[in-house]
């Protein structure tokens, strides 16, 4: 009775799943090996892709029969044993020199002669092509579906594939974890641990039920999948996938993440509410602040806060003084109070407001039409760098970064053209809330918040103030003393009306000629 080894193979793989289960084979297999009368030394059972060389069990197995423990192979077809060329070719090769004696297919018939050979040689190939074909097809479709807009992949948190439609679908609960997450992230105030650990407990987990870990939670904040984009082989595509959040929130998350990307510092001393706000008047550099300890020799102690400035510069000695902290408080609180709304100017600016938001029915067709044509313009130009990749004139990264940049720009007009359309006249309550905040400045000057003094003055005069001869004062030119200018903000506009009193009537003091509403970007 021949002696043979009985090996049954079934893949992971696509490819594979029209073909008999481990079990299947083997009933089939043992039936075969009584009808032949052939003796079953061993068998090996394997679940593992036979695209490439490296099979762990078909390995052994050969190195068993290259020791002539058998002479010859039980399997249920040529390509369960081999379907690329090297271990088709070392199974020819064992043939050839005597190795194997003989192979038994119940699906196959296969003799050791060189018609036999040949035969056998042609199944491989063929179950070689089979695979490389397969490999392709799929590869042309997943390529066809990222034409089409739709992600060939599986979906990222917040977002399911919907087995029936073949789509990706937004998960309403964890959409919304995930849109506070980018909204926790870029106040400034919490770490990509503090994101982990808040997506962790909202019940968010990896696809293998995992914890949420830092580098996670960084991939999340930074796919541009949740704004309707999508990468894949290393280029953006534009996806027909509903977006979780806005571009603007997403570009300031890529902001926060960049800053946070830089190595912290750790402050020496522990920081004084006035620093980082002011800069010396004679060298540029900035003011800090420090803690001083007095003992008199009745024992008392007296502390004390002084700001001076570091004096870092190497090139200039500077002879600027230091300012005692309740003098910075005093000089800062006149600043502040010098900017504050009167009420008068507070209750014609609401009133105006009003009668300009009732009576604003500004037509931003113009404008959305204007956007609209951009778009136009920038799928012209995707469609133009498209064919200049395909005639080969522009390089494979050139053409990926001018894509990327160009769907990207696409992306923040198809956002505006929608606010446009939904928040057309949504300033109206922004300028409300400024209007109250800017009433209150005289109580934030008179209170003894220092830091909530120092985030005002931030906020109001930005990094224009200078401290020079142990006076606080804005740079020169820093305030602009007219309307409309770029960057202009309110609280620089209501500087310059201060400083217009007295020379223009209150109505042109208090509004540019175009009237109260923003102008449109």
């Amino acid at each position: 009775m021949q002696k043979f080894f009985l090996y049954a193979r079934k893949s992971t793989d696509v490819e594979d799943k029209q073909v008999l289960s481990i079990k299947a084979q083997l009933t089939e297999l043992r039936a075969f090996a009584k009808n032949e009368k052939l003796e079953i030394v061993n068998e090996f059972v394997e679940k593992r892709t036979a695209k490439v060389p490296g099979r762990p069990i078909f390995g052994e197995m050969m190195r068993r029969i290259e020791k002539g423990e058998v002479s010859g192979i039980l399997s249920w077809h040529p390509d369960r044993l081999a379907r690329n060329s090297v271990d088709g070719g070392q199974i020819i090769y064992f043939l050839d020199i005597g190795n194997l004696a003989s192979l038994k297919f119940p699906s196959h018939w296969f003799e050791n002669t060189p018609q036999g050979k040949f035969s056998l040689s042609m199944a491989f190939v063929q179950s070689k092509y089979y695979v490389d074909s397969l490999s392709e097809n799929t590869k042309r479709g997943l390529r066809q579906k990222v034409r089409m807009g739709i992600f060939p992949s599986q979906a990222p948190v917040g977002y399911l594939n919907d087995s029936r439609t073949k789509t990706i679908v937004v998960e309403k609960k964890k959409s919304r974890i995930v849109r506070l997450a980018f909204e926790r992230y870029v106040k400034g105030n919490q770490r990509l641990e503090d994101i982990a650990e808040f997506l962790a407990k909202s019940g968010i987990t990896t696809r293998t039920g995992k914890r949420i870990s830092k580098t996670k939670a960084s991939f999340i904040l930074s796919n541009p999948f949740y704004i309707g984009l999508f990468k894949y082989s290393g280029e953006l595509h534009e996806g027909k996938h509903e977006p979780i959040i806005s571009k603007k929130l997403f570009d300031e998350a890529q902001e926060m993440l960049k800053l946070r990307g830089q190595p912290e510092r750790k402050p020496q001393n522990e920081p004084q509410p006035f620093c980082g706000l002011i800069s010396c008047a004679s060298c540029g550099m900035m003011i800090t602040g420090e803690h001083k300890f007095k003992r008199q020799k009745n024992g008392n102690v007296h502390e004390y806060t002084y700001y001076r400035c570091t004096k870092k510069r190497k090139d200039f000695i500077c002879k600027e003084s230091a300012v005692r902290e309740e003098e910075m408080n005093r000089q800062l609180s006149s600043l502040i109070q010098k900017v504050s709304l009167p009420k008068d100017w507070a209750e014609e600016l609401l009133k105006m407001a009003e009668n300009e938001h009732k009576n604003s029915a500004q037509s931003l067709t113009a404008c959305v039409k204007e956007k609209e044509t951009k778009i136009s313009e920038i799928s012209q130009k995707l469609e133009r760098l498209l064919n200049g990749y395909l005639d080969q004139i522009v390089d494979e990264q050139d053409y990926r970064n001018q894509k990327a940049k160009l769907l990207s720009e696409k992306k923040s007009l198809q956002e505006e053209i929608s606010d446009f359309s939904h928040k057309q006249n949504d300033w109206l309550e922004p300028m409300k809330e400024w209007i109250k905040d800017a009433q209150s400045l005289d109580k934030i000057a008179s209170d003894d918040d220092l830091f909530a003094k120092k985030v005002k003055a931030k906020e109001i005069f930005g990094s224009n103030l200078l401290l020079g001869e142990k006076t606080v004062r804005r740079a020169a030119g820093a305030a602009p003393n007219a309307f409309g200018k770029s960057g202009e903000t309110a609280w620089a506009a209501l500087c310059a009306a201060h400083s217009l009193v007295g020379s223009q009537p209150l109505s042109s003091i208090l509004v540019r000629r175009r009237g109260l509403e923003p102008p449109h970007p």
